[in-house]
């Protein structure tokens, strides 16, 4: 079922979307500037999969995109005009007369020094002089290895004061061994990179999980902060805790069964995912997100996925009119969860739909807080179609 208002039938008027399956760099990024080429772009943004050699693709870009600004990260997924896919080049031009952009790269950034973050983007903030009439917002992508997204988004989000900032974290496929941004045409381990945008599009920020909080609870009762590494909860081995309460035997612990029983934590009257991404050799759990000694946690369990996919991503204007584009940042166990269960072209459907084109994450951050299992995004409406706020 295509609704005939997916990005292939209704291009969007405020980008170019290019997109390639072709497994060497040199004929990929060929490929995607026969599609790009009559852009004029402001800046093109690069989702790049984990199967193509970043060094051949770092030496062919100045050929391929000459006097062109080019950002992106590596990915552990990418969402495409098709929906989810898993080894393509995705390559999105920001049409200069609709963006505007300034960057910061951040490297090293484990460890995060706060104030330099914070320094540092108010001098860029200061430097992006504002344009009357247009609205800003800020990306952020980062190493998803680093295990420093929870500060580095505090301090961005304090830097930035009322500029809204969304964003992912750079995957590797599954195989959680080296993430990349990319900047200033070449790839950066250990780093994150701030893009400022400045725009005269109406926008609207998503930010949905599909999990609701248990009677469930367990304590974490040691850790190792830095590492994200919880050794006990309830005083017992933390995988061993962690099988028990989801009634799962501890050798099948599996990133399923992590994607399909997560941790959540309340922040006042709001749960957010931690999610998990492995067991550790000593027994205990390694996760996605800030973890400490003495935090509660509570038992996920979900929702109907799906539902929660669609009702959340239809975003419109005040005059019901649809989003031009949605710039989506996916986790990665959420598109895990929906393999697992069957539901991978049900979710394209709903995702070609709602105009959806980005990437799948290490994890994901909306308005200053780092989560996992969440979908974020930024819905962009046509030029004069007015948002309520």
């Amino acid at each position: 079922m295509i609704s005939g208002r997916d990005l292939d039938c209704k291009p969007p008027e405020t980008i170019a979307i290019g997109t390639s399956r072709l497994t060497d760099a040199h004929g990929a990024l060929k490929d995607i500037v026969e599609q790009i080429g009559g852009a004029k772009p402001s800046f093109v943004l690069l989702f790049v999969p984990s199967t193509l050699a970043l060094d051949e693709l770092s030496k062919t870009l100045p050929q391929m995109l000459p006097g062109t600004t080019v950002f992106g990260c590596t990915t552990a997924g990418q969402i495409t005009s098709h929906g989810y896919e898993g080894e393509a080049l995705v390559a999105i031009a920001f049409r200069r007369d609709h963006f505007r952009v300034a960057s910061k790269l951040f490297k090293p950034v484990s460890p995060v020094s706060i104030a330099d973050v914070v320094s540092q983007t108010e001098r860029l903030v200061e430097r992006f002089g504002v344009t009357p009439g247009r609205k800003r917002l800020a990306l952020v992508f980062t190493d998803g290895l680093s295990k420093q997204e929870d500060l580095l988004v505090a301090a961005l989000e304090t830097g930035l004061k009322d500029i809204p900032v969304f964003g992912g974290s750079a995957g590797d496929g599954l195989a959680f061994e080296r993430t990349f941004v990319l900047h200033d045409g070449q790839f950066h381990t250990n780093a994150a990179l701030l893009l400022l945008i400045e725009t005269d599009l109406s926008y609207r920020g998503l930010g949905f999980d599909h999990f609701q909080p248990t009677d469930k609870r367990m304590v974490v009762t040691r850790a190792i902060p830095e590492e994200r590494l919880v050794l006990e909860i309830n005083g017992s081995p933390a995988a061993s805790e962690y099988a028990r309460l989801v009634k799962v035997p501890l050798e099948d612990l599996s990133p399923i069964v992590f994607a399909e029983n997560p941790v959540l934590v309340r922040n006042r009257n709001l749960y957010h995912v931690r999610g998990i991404q492995q067991i550790h050799e000593n027994g205990g759990l390694t996760f996605l997100s800030a973890i400490d000694d003495g935090l509660l946690l509570t038992l996920g369990s979900g929702k109907e996925i799906i539902r929660t996919l669609d009702s959340s991503l239809a975003a419109c204007d005040d005059r019901g009119e649809e989003a031009d584009f949605v710039l989506g940042f996916d986790c990665y166990l959420r598109k895990l969860e929906i393999t697992h269960k069957g539901l991978d072209e049900e979710a394209s459907q709903h995702l070609r739909r709602h105009r959806v084109v980005g990437f799948n994450t290490y994890g994901e951050q909306h308005l200053g807080v780092h989560v996992n299992q969440t979908f974020v995004g930024v819905a962009f409406f046509r030029p004069g179609e007015e948002v309520m706020p």
